[in-house]
Formats: structure tokens, sequence, C-alpha cells
């Protein structure tokens, strides 16, 4: 009998909470294979069988754990039964209940009571309804035998009861634990309220030449590098030249001590299915455009699925946070410490500007740049401010940081 216990996931973290289990208790599980999900502060990582065995489990989902502590055990010496090789890994362990009662007719029922929502929905509505919460009794199943399928769940999502049966109006609670990264982000953004000197500097950026130059050069572009181009490749590049001409920006406090970088790690703020994450382009000075929005994917889609490692948000020397895709027009980004600086980007809106003597419309966006006063000056937020909306207005110059006619003049 050995027991799989929680590893050491950080050196700040102490504890973690057992989110899910992705195999049932009795079960034969093979060495390797993905036992249960664990969430830290941080991120969420899985546990993986040591050895091959009859899977015993300790922790209950929902649990909260400290380091050490022993999730489950697996029984070495048990016997493999019969069909165990063929089994399905942890994904795909939705079927297994399906395949039995479609073979035992007569215990049906019985299995049905006791897993409703492996049951009567298929894996897809199963998975919206996890997601959001939704009890399998409150949705009127359309398909054969009266099975939730995905657009059941859609339409109970979209249309929520406003009554009761016996007419009077639903009034519910819903009660949940904090998640460790939601206590996690709450105390972070206190901190960050309480611990710093935080103003918030604004100006506008004209995004038509970013969109000329996307609309031109968004298929070769694609053919390319593989993925699209997207507007944080530009800000990336952008902030990482004004950064390094704007070192305070890039710098934070130690104690009695200012810590400059002369290197730009990008934190990019992405919003989770469990919350606010911030994964980390490493040494974004010197990479492409083509490898910035590579990052940018491989970052956003790890954070999408919860497979953010805690390496992969550790550090970051400045951030910055997109607002705009959820049509946010103006806003003031809170710090994220111990970084003195973030960005925030917002929706890009149609409006009228003076542009040499005439009206006219033109894409604008607000951006927004909150600082730690103890740091960093007003000369300095606003100078590099100023200095990214002029990258930003004229992409040419992200090329090498210079205007190409000053450069060759020497000015």
């Amino acid at each position: 009998m050995i027991e799989i216990k929680v590893p050491t996931v950080g050196e700040s973290i102490n504890e973690v909470t057992l989110v899910k289990w992705l195999k049932k208790d009795g079960d034969y599980v093979n060495r390797d294979e993905l036992l249960c999900e664990l969430e830290s502060e941080k991120a969420t990582f899985e546990l993986n069988a040591e050895q091959a065995g009859l899977l015993h489990i300790v922790a209950q989902e929902g649990a909260t754990l400290h380091i050490g502590d022993t999730a489950c055990t697996i029984d070495e010496a048990a016997a493999k039964p019969e069909g165990a090789a063929q089994a399905a890994p942890a994904v795909a362990k939705a079927e297994v209940p399906k395949k039995e009662e479609k073979k035992a007719a007569a215990p049906a029922p019985a299995k049905e009571a006791a897993q409703p929502a492996n049951v009567k929905a298929t894996p897809v509505a199963n998975a919206i309804m996890s997601e959001k919460k939704v009890s399998a009794d409150s949705i009127k199943g359309s398909g054969p035998q009266g099975r939730i399928v995905k657009h059941d769940v859609i339409e109970a999502l979209a249309h929520p009861p406003t009554k009761n049966a016996d007419g009077t109006p639903v009034r519910e609670e819903r009660r949940e634990k904090m998640s460790n990264l939601r206590k996690t982000l709450s105390r972070r953004l206190v901190e960050a309220k309480n611990s710093t000197a935080m103003l918030t500097t604004f100006n506008e950026v004209d995004m038509s030449r970013i969109m000329e130059i996307r609309k031109q050069y968004k298929d070769a572009f694609k053919e390319a590098h593989g993925v699209n181009l997207g507007f944080m490749s530009f800000f990336t590049k952008a902030c990482s030249i004004a950064l390094m001409e704007w070192p305070a920006v890039n710098a934070y406090i130690d104690g009695d001590a200012l810590v400059y970088h002369e290197y730009c790690d990008i934190s990019i703020a992405v919003s989770g299915p469990k919350g606010l994450v911030v994964p980390v382009i490493r040494n974004a000075q010197a990479l492409s455009m083509g490898e910035i929005e590579k990052e940018v994917l491989a970052l956003a889609t790890k954070a999408r699925d919860n497979k953010l490692s805690p390496d992969e948000m550790a550090g970051g020397t400045f951030t910055i946070t997109n607002g705009g895709i959820f049509g946010s027009l103006m806003s003031t980004p809170i710090i994220n410490i111990p970084q003195s600086a973030i960005l925030g980007m917002h929706k890009i809106q149609d409006r009228p500007v003076a542009i040499n003597g005439k009206v006219e419309v033109r894409p604008m966006m607000y951006v927004a740049v909150s600082y730690d006063h103890r740091i960093i000056d007003g000369r300095e937020s606003v100078g590099f401010l100023v200095r990214v909306k002029e990258l930003l207005e004229n992409p040419e110059l992200l090329l090498f940081g210079k205007d190409p006619v000053k450069s060759l003049l020497g000015l």
C-alpha cells in the first residue's frame, strides 16, 4: 500500500484544495494515470498514480489539504481485474457509466439516482451544467428518453424560471466556498490598494494604423507564424521599448532599495475559469511579433484549461490588462504587486477627433497606467504613456524604437 501525498508546489504555498477526483474509489488505476485535480493559490495541477493498483480515496472533493497530506492510497498488491487494461483514461471517464447502463437494464434506475448528472445528460451538456453550477433536476431534457442535450442547457441558461410551480417568485441563494485562487486574488488586491501610493494617468490612442496593418497583413502573418496577428503583440512590443526608456516604471521597491530590471518580463492578465491569472511573457524585449503572439496564445490556452504552472506566473516586471474584450471603455487597473505599474487597454470605439484642423472619425482607445507614486513620478508615468501612444500610432517605430529618418540624420 502506497500513499499519494500532496507535493510541494511553491515556496509560499502551504495548502491546496482538492477540486475533483478523476477516478472513483475502488477503481483500478495504471501507473501515471491522472487521479485528481488540486488547486493552489496560484494554479491548478494534477496528481498521478505512482504505481498501478486499487485506488482508495482518503480526502474528499472540496477538502483543504496541507503539503504532505495524504490524498489517497493505492494497493499495489490488488489483482488487476479483467478488462482493466482497456479502461479509458480519466478524461473519458464519463463514458463508463453509460456503457454499463446499456448492458444492465434492470439496475439502471438505481444508477440514475446515484449519478443523475452522468446518466441524464450527454457529456457536453453535463460539462456545461457543471461549469455553470446548474442542477440536472431543473432542466427538462428533449433528447431520447428525456435525456438532457446541449440545447436544453443553453435554453435553460438563457431563460431561467422566474416563478415556482405554485406561482410564487423564485428567490434562491447559492453559497460556495471561496477558492484558494480567489482568496489569494482578494488578498493581493487589498494589499496593493493599502500598501502603494497608487495613481492613474490616462491617454488615448488612435488605432487606425495598427488596424490597417492587421487588415493588410493578417493572412500573410498567420501563414508565416501559424497564429493570428492580435493587438497584444503591438502593446507588448510598445511597452517593452518604453520600459527600457523609463526604467522606474519597470522597477520595484524591495525594503529600502529600488530594484531596476534590464529586461522586460511582461505579465498578461487573463480571465480564467476560476479567476484572474497573470502568466508572464519572459524577455519580451527580445521577442519578435510572431513569437509574442505564439506565447500569448499558449499562455491564454493554458489559463482557460487551468494548466498554468506556478513558474509560468511567477515574477513579471510590468503588467498589461485588457478590459476592452469585455466592453470596458475606461478603468483604473490595480497594480500587480510587487510591480510598480500596470497598463490598462480598453475598447476600441469610433469617435470624432480633430486631425489637422478637421473633424474625423477614428478608431480610438483609452489607455491607462496605474503606478506607485513612491517610485514613479508624474513625469515618468506620463512620459511612459505618451511614448507608448507614439509607438502604437506609428507602428513602424516598433522596429527599433526610433523614427527611421531621424535615425538616418542622427537626430
